[in-house]
């Protein structure tokens, strides 16, 4: 393995915290839900700049900020992606360190809008920047 995050890569470990994300809600487990639902867009989010040639380092995942930044300046500000998009990420952000660091725990109802919310991040990243599957296969996720 040369460590190397594609774009492709990213998509994949996307998709994987999506589905874990899923897993963790219906087992109960809110916080940890949210935990996967916020890397699940955090790694599209990396995936959609490098796949966007924006003018970013490939370790643009170093910091949660920079690259929340990044996104927006790159992917956001003068499109192609919505505010709302933005918006989500940041959120999801935000619920995450309630979620990993406060101790208090997130709402059901929060955890099940967030986990939502990532797997329209991710297909949205997906359909915008990630080249169609010979096999139109979507890699699990709903358009």
């Amino acid at each position: 393995m040369n460590g190397v995050l594609t774009p492709q890569i990213l998509m994949t470990k996307a998709d994987q915290a999506c589905a874990s994300a899923r897993a963790l809600l219906d087992f109960g487990d809110v916080d940890g839900a949210c935990n996967r639902a916020y890397y699940a867009m955090f790694d599209a989010a990396r995936a959609a700049l490098l796949a966007s040639n924006a003018p970013v380092k490939p370790d643009i995942g170093k910091t949660h900020r920079g690259l929340i930044s990044a996104f927006g300046d790159h992917l956001i500000k003068n499109g192609p992606i919505s505010k709302d998009m933005g918006r989500l990420l940041n959120r999801a952000e935000e619920i995450r360190l309630v979620a990993d660091y406060t101790g208090d725990s997130v709402e059901r109802g929060d955890a099940e809008e967030m986990v939502k919310q990532a797997e329209a991040f991710v297909t949205t990243m997906r359909a915008h920047f990630m080249p169609k599957d010979s096999n139109n296969n979507n890699h699990g996720m709903t358009p």
